[in-house]
C-alpha cells in the first residue's frame, strides 16, 4: 500500500546522504520532496502542514547541522514524524470486559468489508486469545448477509447466533447478548448493517444498536482504497457513535495509503487492525512503529516472524531436520519448502516485510521473477512419480519431456529445477559431515542472532553437541526488553538511526 510514498521518500534520503553537513537550503529541499510526497499519497492536507512543519523545525536544529550524519538524523526526524501521525509508540489493543461477554460493534458503509472483517477478528480472537466467540448478524437488509457470515464462521470455527427470519436488527441485539452468557462465550461480535453512502436511517440504526448493546469496543471498517472518503466516513460516523477504533481493509491493495496516515490524525481515534488480504487470516495488529518502517523501507521483520511462527508445523520441522542432519534433501522436500513459502504470502509478500528490498524487488519484476515460478516448480514436482522424487538421478531426456508436457512447461525449466535443488543438497551434505558439525556451527550462529535453543536441538539430531554462540563464532548480543516489539529477546536486526545506536560508525541503513 505505501509502495508510492516509500519510493518517493528513498529518493528524498539518498540525495541527502552524499551530503556531509546539511544547510537550511537542503532541509528546506528535501522537506518540499517530503511534502509533495506525502500529498501524491493522498494524505489530508492540514496532516501534511503539520507534519513538516513539525519536521522542519526538528531538522533545522543545531544536532541536525552538527551532526555527524545529518542524513540518518533527518531520516530519524520523518521516521518520529511518521510514527506520531500514525497513532504512537505503543499499539493500542482491543479492550476485554471483566464480565464477558465483551460486545463488539462493528459499523461501516456497505462493500467496506465489514462481514468478513468480523469473521477475520473472530478467528483472531478464537485462535491467538483463546476466547470463545460468539458472532450475530444485524444486516436483516442486504439479501443472504446472515447466511454470508455463518458460512464465515463455519470456515473460521466460530458459532454464530441462529437466525429468526423476521427479527428486527433491535430485537437481535437483544437476544444476542442472553444467547452468549447462556452460552459462556467471552466476546460478542455485532456486524451491523451498511449502506453505499451515508444516510440518516443507518446511523440511527447503528445509534440505537449501540445504545441496547453498550459495547466495550465500536470499531469502524473502513475501505483504503477509497482515499479520503474513508476519512470523511470516519469523522461522519463518529460523530453519531461511540467509535473506540478503526480497522483498515484491502491495505494490500494499490492505494496510496493517505487514509491511514490520515484517519488517525483527523478523528483522533487508533488504527487497530489492518486487513492484508482475501484470506480469513489475513489480520495484522497495527503498529505504528512498524508501519513507518516499511514505508521507509525498513520492512516489518516482527511480521515475518509472526508469520513463521503461525505457519509453523512443529512434528513437520523435526521429520526435516532429521533428513537434513543426513544430508538428504529431496525434491518432496524441496516441493514442502516452496509450499511454505507460498503459505506465508509467496516470494513479494515475504520481501515486502524485509529491510531494503524495494530496489530488489523493482529487480525482479524487471527479470520476470515472480511468484509464479513457485507455482511452476510445484506443477513440475507434481508431474513427477514418488520415485523421480526421491531418486532425480534418474530423470533422463525422455522422463523430462513427459515431465513438462504434465507440467505445461520446457524442459529447460526442469533442468533449472534440478540445477536449484542439486545445489542446496550438495550444501545440506557439507553441512552433514562429520557428525554433523556444520550444523552445529550453524546452529551457534543462529544462536547467537535469536536464541539457540532450537538450533541446539538440530545440531544434536546430527550427532554433535549444543555449541554456545562464541564457540561457534559468533557474538552473543545482550539479552533483556530491547528485543524486536512483542518478543521481548535479543534484537537481530539495526535499529533505526538515533534510536539507541546499534549501527557501526558511518552506515546508513536507509541508503540502498
Amino acid at each position: 500500500m505505501f509502495e508510492g510514498l516509500s519510493e518517493r521518500l528513498s529518493g528524498v534520503f539518498d540525495r541527502l546522504s552524499g551530503r556531509g553537513v546539511l544547510s537550511e537550503k537542503d532541509v528546506d529541499e528535501a522537506m518540499r520532496e517530503v511534502r509533495v510526497a506525502l500529498l501524491e499519497a493522498d494524505v489530508a492536507l492540514p496532516v501534511v502542514r503539520q507534519f513538516v512543519d513539525k519536521a522542519r523545525q526538528a531538522a533545522t536544529g543545531e544536532a541536525v547541522i552538527r551532526s555527524v550524519k545529518p542524513a540518518d538524523q533527518v531520516v530519524k526526524i520523518v521516521y518520529d514524524g511518521l510514527v506520531e501521525m500514525l497513532g504512537g509508540e505503543a499499539a493500542e489493543p482491543l479492550k476485554l470486559a471483566l464480565n464477558p461477554p465483551t460486545v463488539i460493534l462493528m459499523a461501516g458503509l456497505q462493500g467496506s468489508g465489514k462481514t468478513t472483517m468480523s469473521a477475520k477478528l473472530a478467528l483472531r480472537l478464537s485462535k491467538t486469545e483463546r476466547q470463545k466467540v460468539l458472532m450475530a448478524s444485524l444486516d436483516v437488509r442486504r439479501p443472504a448477509a446472515m447466511e454470508q457470515l455463518a458460512v464465515l464462521g463455519k470456515e473460521a470455527g466460530v458459532e454464530t447466533l441462529p437466525i429468526v427470519q423476521g427479527q428486527a436488527p433491535g430485537d437481535i441485539t437483544r437476544r444476542a447478548p442472553s444467547s452468549a452468557r447462556l452460552g459462556g462465550f467471552d466476546v460478542l461480535i455485532l456486524d451491523t448493517a451498511g449502506r453505499t453512502t451515508l444516510d440518516e436511517a443507518m446511523m440511527s440504526e447503528a445509534a440505537e444498536i449501540a445504545r441496547i448493546s453498550t459495547p466495550v469496543e465500536t470499531l469502524l471498517v473502513a475501505d483504503s482504497l477509497t482515499g479520503q472518503d474513508a476519512v470523511r466516513t470516519a469523522k461522519a460516523f463518529h460523530e453519531r457513535l461511540p467509535l473506540t477504533g478503526l480497522v483498515l481493509t484491502r491495505t494490500d491493495g494499490d492505494s496510496r495509503g493517505g487514509a491511514a496516515l490520515s484517519m488517525r490524525a483527523v478523528t483522533g481515534l487508533p488504527i487497530k487492525f489492518l486487513g492484508t488480504g482475501e484470506r480469513i487470516d489475513a489480520l495484522d495488529v497495527f503498529d505504528a512503529r512498524r508501519v513507518a518502517g516499511r514505508i521507509l523501507g525498513q520492512g516489518d521483520v516482527v511480521a515475518l516472524v509472526e508469520k513463521a511462527a503461525a505457519d509453523y508445523d512443529q512434528a513437520k520441522a523435526e521429520v526435516m531436520a532429521r533428513k537434513l542432519a543426513k544430508g538428504q534433501f529431496d525434491l518432496d522436500d524441496l516441493s514442502q519448502q516452496l509450499a511454505q513459502m507460498e503459505k506465508m504470502g509467496g516470494m513479494e509478500g515475504l520481501m515486502g516485510l524485509m529491510p531494503g528490498v524495494q530496489k530488489v524487488k523493482k529487480q525482479m519484476a524487471d527479470t520476470g521473477v515472480s511468484d509464479k515460478i513457485i507455482r511452476r516448480q510445484r506443477a513440475i514436482i507434481g508431474s513427477m512419480t514418488p520415485k523421480e522424487r526421491r531418486k532425480p538421478d534418474i530423470l533422463q531426456a525422455s522422463r523430462k519431456r513427459r515431465i513438462a508436457a504434465g507440467a505445461g512447461v520446457e524442459v529447460a525449466e526442469i533442468n533449472r529445477l534440478l540445477k536449484q535443488h542439486r545445489q542446496m543438497q550438495d550444501a545440506f551434505k557439507s553441512l552433514s559431515k562429520d557428525g554433523g558439525r556444520g550444523f552445529a556451527r550453524l546452529a551457534g550462529l543462529f544462536g547467537a542472532q535469536g536464541g539457540a535453543g532450537g538450533m541446539d536441538a538440530l545440531a544434536s539430531l546430527g550427532g554433535a553437541k549444543p555449541q554456545d554462540a562464541n564457540a561457534a563464532g559468533g557474538v552473543t548480543p545482550p539479552q533483556g526488553p530491547g528485543g524486536l516489539p512483542g518478543l521481548g529477546g535479543p534484537r537481530p536486526v539495526p535499529k533505526l538511526p538515533g534510536l539507541g545506536g546499534g549501527l557501526p560508525p558511518g552506515v546508513n541503513p536507509f541508503k540502498r
